[in-house]
């Protein structure tokens, strides 16, 4: 077995090595926080432990997977490239920045700016929610350049999250109108029910829309929003007591349907 490639993956500061075949497919991982290569094949043990060489420290353990999880044969079935996992919150913001940062001096902020400081607080406060049977992935895209800002898969359901920034301002909700202090109102909750429609038919499940409200002053809404949550970044936990909705067996086969990219590209 020649050219393995090791790729590295971090969730949540716990960092794995992937072990790849030049067509991308995996034949082993490294876990440096339990100290232990997992093999596919053991076959493969000789080619697998040269590539990975330069990446251990101190004794490690090799062997096969004790007890694969359905959540690690599903990453283990996918390209490194179609895995959503390791999206960041604000990922294609990131992007987008990285590629044109926009000019140094502006009259007014940059909005794109405001959006990622809007999605990586929301994103920062579902992913503490990892644990308990909960995932969460971010910044998934939609065909027709769409995209669903974060998306949380438990017990008490999937939800497709939208961050919108609203520090210190005053927020206005008549459905499906959110007014954000003195800008003109936007039809957002359609587009958030709509995105959800798409997630629910790419997963084949009911994915429920909720609105995430980053650091507002206020909050006014006139009547119950029909089939969606408004929730402010500090309240998300309250999604975590949720239950009763899915099967563990049933959360950790959506996960891993919706963190392939392809899974995306048909809604």
């Amino acid at each position: 077995m020649n050219a393995l490639r090791v790729v590295p993956a971090y969730r949540h500061g716990r960092e794995r090595l992937y072990v790849c075949r030049p067509d991308g497919s995996n034949v082993a991982w490294y876990d440096r926080e339990a100290g232990r290569v997992n093999l596919l094949g053991e076959d493969s043990r000789d080619d697998v432990l040269h590539a990975l060489k330069p990446f251990l420290t101190g004794p490690v353990t090799v062997g096969p997977p004790p007890v694969p999880t359905p959540a690690e044969l599903a990453r283990l079935t996918l390209h490194p490239d179609d895995d959503l996992a390791p999206n960041r919150p604000g990922e294609a913001l990131l992007v987008a920045l990285d590629r044109d940062p926009g000019p140094a001096h502006r009259l007014r902020p940059d909005p794109r700016r405001r959006a990622l400081t809007a999605e990586q607080t929301v994103g920062q406060a579902l992913d503490a929610l990892e644990g308990a049977g909960w995932h969460t992935l971010h910044s998934l895209a939609l065909p027709g350049g769409d995209r669903i800002h974060h998306l949380l898969l438990g017990p008490g359901g999937v939800f497709a999250v939208h961050a919108l920034y609203a520090r210190k301002a005053r927020i206005l909700v008549a459905d499906p109108l959110v007014t954000v202090g003195r800008r003109k109102p936007e039809p957002l909750l359609r587009r958030l029910r709509a995105d959800a429609d798409r997630a629910s038919y790419a997963l084949t499940a009911e994915v429920r829309p909720v609105l995430a409200l980053a650091g507002p002053a206020e909050v006014t809404v006139t009547a119950r929003p029909r089939a969606l949550r408004i929730l402010q970044d500090t309240d998300l936990a309250d999604l975590a007591r949720l239950g009763g909705v899915l099967k563990p067996a049933d959360v950790e086969a959506l996960h891993g349907m919706a963190r392939d990219r392809n899974t995306w590209g048909r809604v």
